[in-house]
């Protein structure tokens, strides 16, 4: 198994539309650990996290994660917070935050057991409201 990591500034806070994606290795399920997001603008936001019913095509600033441990391969597994076409609205989230209009408020969600994104699958964050840019770093095992 291999630990990774990435820290990721969105770009887009547009009501109804995806600001962070986590994408999955075509051969590989991720299985996502931890997830922080932390306001960086003094807009009040309101962001959830769940499955897309489509993930996002043509992702136009896909970055893979950063090793930690587990492995001299580099890690498989990308994010993307720009699309040609975005993911599509998921159609329960597994959490949600509200976020009042201050700069660094934070929420740290961690899944003890890791949310599994399977091969070729992916995660979102999604903007539930004309939102802020946020700060978003992930910590996902890859099963080799």
């Amino acid at each position: 198994m291999v630990r990774a990591s990435i820290g990721r500034r969105t770009s887009d806070g547009t009501s109804g539309a995806a600001a962070y994606e986590l994408i999955a290795p075509s051969d590989k399920t991720a299985l996502l650990r931890e997830l922080t997001v932390s306001l960086a603008a003094a807009t009040a936001s309101t962001y959830g996290l769940g499955r897309p019913a489509a993930k996002g095509i043509t992702p136009t600033s896909p970055v893979a994660l950063l090793l930690e441990s587990g492995s001299d391969k580099p890690p498989a597994t990308t994010t993307a917070v720009a699309w040609g076409t975005g993911p599509t609205v998921p159609a329960q989230f597994f959490r949600r935050v509200s976020f009042p209009a201050v700069i660094g408020s934070t929420i740290v969600w961690t899944f003890a057991g890791g949310i599994p994104v399977p091969p070729g699958t992916t995660l979102v964050l999604w903007n539930l409201a004309a939102n802020g840019v946020v700060d978003v770093s992930a910590v996902v095992d890859e099963n080799y």
